[in-house]
């Protein structure tokens, strides 16, 4: 209960920006409100003056009075729908902009312990539930609610006596709805995370669309669809019994009172006016009522929803400690006995690694995989942080950096390349807030992508679909290293950048990292040893340890690992 009234304040603090309209649409509520027992007693006063005293009654009275009501009604109802929109609309907005802005700030390893499909899932549908509860939910209840008290004041105003029996279906109602609360919001969190799972199928088969062809795997993909679509199908059918018994049990409870209001009605000597009137209004009483407690289920789903939304607004973002600026860094890096695990439980992926990597020089990484090649890049982008040991730019603790200011000086291009669904002109200026023509034309020189923005109907302005698809690989790759020729940072990653090239391509590119590695401090992590024989310093790591450190001709001469490694995939390849 402490959580929902948490969440509660919550929902209404994103609602207070806009408090204004909303208190109109409240008037509008009111407003309709108030023409139910109105409709009332212009039906006691049409019996009761009209039918039974003819004389004394305008007969133009009727029209008049019931066209007057509706279109009261109708204003007060349409104002309410257009300013719930409004407000609603706006509350959308901002709280999936809440959860977007959060997203991106998110560490990444909150993105290798849940899957993406839950993440878009919260981002997409669960906001959405959210705002559907507070616009269906909240502003419904509130709208019954003053139905059901401008009802009530009506029915005490003809008869107190018969109405304490007509409530008789209150209380009735409140013990259904709480023995209800408590089942619908279990089911709802599971209906949530059986609704994440599917979503992450679907974005795997969309995704692996190719991989799923090639391997038969539409049948195992099937099955898992299947079985996530029919455990949401159990959950809805849980929920709908859960809330749809409510709905019979307190029909009865009414039609009980109504039974007995009309017999002690026939009873009292009511006119047939104040009867007709009473009976409308006790009548009008049910759909109301109804609505409120109905709207337990979808309040449920909705506070589900939102502990889900709230959850990842409230989590934790990037460690960022640092408050010290860097203008352009000269990329001298430290490694001091660093070591580092991912999680408690898993064993050291670096164990009291030292580095001094001096500014303009090229470091190689090289080792089997799972070495401590890509955690060593982890940390230098400061994407974890050692559980022991520092790491520092220019004599600066990474610590001491902001991480802004530290992402600045650094850039990287991966083996996994990630474009957008943009235009490739954006792609490669990423991040800049205004593109510069002259240098996004040097980037693409550099790169040796004259030629394919020349064949591309819109140049550098035409759309190359989701990641990149209208591209070849050596394409995509090629942008990549667009990309860090346009950022210019003084820190430059290589994770595997020629790995997508042909022969032929990869000879283009490798003058244009040449270039772009000239003057910068550069890692390169391959596997292909031939790419890195030029580097000033090669660094061979096994088991998260530097075991050998130095240029190729010293380290062949060695005899040692490297020496093994690269005689092994020497022979391979002329094999």
């Amino acid at each position: 209960m402490k959580n929902s009234s948490s969440i509660a304040r919550r929902l209404f603090a994103l609602v207070r920006p806009y408090r204004a309209r909303a208190l109109l649409a409240l008037v509008a509520m009111a407003g309709t409100a108030a023409t139910q027992p109105l409709l009332g007693k212009a039906l006691e006063l049409l019996l009761d003056k009209g039918f039974a005293n003819k004389v004394d009654f305008n007969l133009w009275l009727v029209p008049a009075v019931l066209v007057s009501l509706f279109v009261m009604r109708g204003v007060f109802t349409f104002s309410t729908a257009y300013l719930n929109n409004w407000v609603m609309s706006r509350v959308l907005n901002d709280l999936r902009g809440m959860v977007f802005e959060r997203l991106l700030r998110l560490p990444v390893a909150r993105f290798h312990e849940e899957s993406t499909g839950k993440i878009i899932n919260t981002v997409i549908g669960d906001v959405r539930q959210v705002v559907d509860m507070i616009n269906s939910v909240f502003l419904a209840f509130v709208r019954d609610s003053l139905v059901v008290i401008g009802l009530l004041i009506g029915l005490m105003m003809l008869n107190w006596k018969l109405t304490i029996i007509a409530l008789v279906v209150v209380p009735l109602t409140a013990v259904i709805v709480r023995t209800t609360t408590g089942r619908l919001r279990r089911l709802n969190r599971d209906n949530q995370r059986v609704t994440g799972e599917m979503t992450q199928v679907v974005e795997e088969a969309a995704r692996g669309h190719q991989v799923i062809r090639v391997f038969a795997g539409e049948r195992y993909e099937r099955r898992r669809f299947e079985m996530r679509s029919e455990a949401l199908r159990g959950f809805s059918q849980r929920m709908t019994v859960a809330a749809a018994a409510t709905v019979p049990i307190t029909q009865i409870a009414t039609a009980m009172a109504v039974s007995v209001v009309i017999m002690v009605a026939i009873r009292s000597g009511m006119s047939v006016g104040e009867f007709t009137n009473f009976i409308t209004l006790m009548l009008m009483l049910l759909q109301p009522l109804k609505a409120l407690v109905e709207v337990n289920g979808p309040m449920q789903r909705g506070m589900a929803a939102a502990e889900t939304v709230f959850a990842m607004i409230d989590a934790p973002v990037e460690h960022d400690t640092g408050a010290t600026v860097l203008g352009k860094a000269r990329g001298h890096l430290q490694l001091e006995r660093v070591s580092f695990r991912y999680g408690d439980n898993n064993p050291n992926a670096l164990t009291d690694v030292s580095l001094d990597i001096f500014p303009g020089q090229t470091v190689a990484l090289v080792g089997v995989s799972g070495g401590g090649k890509s955690t060593f890049v982890n940390l230098v982008t400061r994407f974890y942080t050692p559980q022991s040991g520092r790491l520092l730019l220019d004599g600066v603790p990474y610590d001491d950096i902001a991480l802004t200011s530290l992402r600045a000086q650094l850039a990287m291009v991966s083996q996994n390349v990630v474009l957008f669904d943009d235009t490739l002109g954006a792609n490669i200026a990423y991040g800049a807030e205004q593109v510069d023509s002259a240098r996004l034309a040097a980037a693409i020189q550099a790169a040796h992508l004259a030629d394919v923005v020349a064949a591309l109907p819109d140049g550098v302005d035409t759309m190359i679909g989701e990641n990149g698809m209208r591209l070849s690989g050596g394409q995509r790759q090629r942008v990549a290293i667009a990309r860090a020729i346009y950022k210019d940072a003084p820190i430059l990653i290589l994770d595997e950048a020629t790995s997508a090239l042909d022969n032929e391509s990869e000879r283009a590119v490798q003058g244009a990292l040449d270039a772009l590695m000239a003057g910068r401090t550069t890692l390169v992590i391959a596997h292909r040893l031939s790419t890195v024989e030029r580097a000033d310093r090669i660094v061979v790591m096994d088991a998260g340890r530097v075991i050998e450190a130095g240029r190729h001709d010293q380290l062949l001469a060695k005899g040692g690992v490297y020496a093994n490694l690269y005689r092994l995939q020497f022979s391979t390849e002329a094999a």
